[in-house]
């Protein structure tokens, strides 16, 4: 049994409004796995931590998004942090660091969800917004505002990260500082500095990614394995480190999931099995993903 044209044009919709989401929640993972190769599984954690700060925040009265931005560059100086030590700690020492890693961010993203839960509770928080619980009409499609406005987010930080890795020297060396760093050190950059300052470049974005994530629905502190999947999904099918992909490989899987949830034979329990599904199709049939080179 298929999905009636009305509902498929609706979830096809909601997908793009989904996926665009999930680039946005992605970008900095792609930065730091796709780029620095930094087996970063605590993204999701440090995202919703950035999700309670912006909570936080936004108890003042500022906007969640607002909020969000001005997270950025304290997160940014955690990022940098976070790199040091896990350069210092374990990528400095030899070539078994990436294994090792996966177990120094894993404590980290345990960390933080217990700090989280201690702080908080175990209760759902959510944030106040004019255009949070407010939605318009698309002939009888009722759009929510709040993934309208995850939606404006995604592509303006797509585009920033974009311009930004192409067109400056600094971008450019941190495309370059997993491909060749004796080659970056001639041209007289310090490939550790880069490394240590595009990991605070994907931590400030997992800032604005948690202001997001609030914004769409409530949070709690053991989200982040909800968003694990989908991330590196995400980041995989994109091709690694690829910032258009990433949005094109957010659209493939917020459709996918979205078409899934519609579909009157398989519903919501089916939904999280999408993105697992396509990163294990990427690795066999395309490993390089959808824009990889």
């Amino acid at each position: 049994m298929g999905i009636p044209a009305d509902l498929l044009l609706e979830a096809v919709i909601y997908g793009v409004l989904l996926g665009c989401f999930y680039a946005a929640v992605s970008m900095g993972l792609s930065v730091s796995f796709g780029l620095l190769d930094v087996p970063n599984v605590a993204h999701p954690a440090i995202m919703v931590l950035g999700s309670y700060c912006t909570f936080l925040v936004a108890r003042t009265g500022l906007d969640p998004i607002l909020a969000g931005v001005l997270l950025m560059p304290p997160f940014f100086v955690l990022g940098m942090l976070i790199y040091r030590f896990y350069y210092e700690t374990f990528e400095k020492r030899g070539t078994d660091a990436g294994v090792r890693g996966i177990a120094f961010f894993f404590g980290l993203a345990l960390i933080i969800e217990v700090g989280l839960i201690l702080a908080f509770g175990v209760d759902q928080r959510m944030v106040e917004a004019p255009y949070i619980g407010k939605a318009f009409s698309l002939g009888d499609i009722r759009i929510p505002m709040r993934t309208v406005v995850a939606f404006g987010i995604a592509i303006v930080l797509s585009i920033s990260l974009t311009i930004y890795l192409s067109k400056t020297f600094t971008g450019r060396a941190i495309k370059a500082v997993a491909q060749d760093e004796p080659a970056l050190r001639l041209m007289g950059a310090n490939p550790v500095r880069i490394k240590q300052w595009a990991f605070g470049i994907a931590t400030a974005t997992a800032a604005l990614a948690g202001a997001m994530l609030i914004i769409v629905g409530p949070v709690e502190p053991g989200m982040d394995r909800v968003y694990i999947g989908r991330t590196f999904a995400v980041v995989v099918l994109a091709g690694l480190g690829s910032m258009t992909g990433t949005i094109a490989a957010g659209l493939v899987l917020g459709i996918s999931e979205s078409i899934v949830l519609m579909h009157p034979g398989l519903g919501a329990s089916w939904a999280p099995a999408v993105s697992f599904t396509l990163l294990l199709l990427v690795l066999g049939v395309r490993p390089q993903g959808l824009f990889g080179r």
